[in-house]
């Protein structure tokens, strides 16, 4: 399982800072907040990981919004790809955890 305690930040690429916003409306300090959900489910996203280990993370904003975000680690950093709200199956799955 991957460990989020040896993370010391984020890191944002240029063209990822403001894509989420632009396509779902989704601000980066809100994909950051599924991090800190002590609930959240997190795995590996084997279907994406082709040059890189990539992962899914399920979590809930301070608004009670539960986002999807795809991310990788790099250097001890969670590098957000992309981030946007959950689908009605992806939520039951984040409510059935919780």
């Amino acid at each position: 399982m991957l460990d989020l305690s040896k993370i010391t930040g984020f890191e944002w690429d240029k063209g990822n800072f403001d894509k989420s916003y632009q396509k779902h409306g989704i601000t980066p300090n809100e994909a950051e907040e599924v991090f800190l959900d002590q609930d959240k489910l997190l795995q590996e996203d084997i279907k994406h990981s082709k040059q890189e280990v990539r992962y899914i993370s399920l979590g809930k904003t301070t608004k009670g919004c539960v986002l999807l975000a795809v991310f990788t680690i790099r250097k001890h950093k969670i590098r957000v790809i992309s981030v946007r709200k959950t689908n009605k199956k992806e939520r039951r799955q984040y409510e059935q955890k919780a």
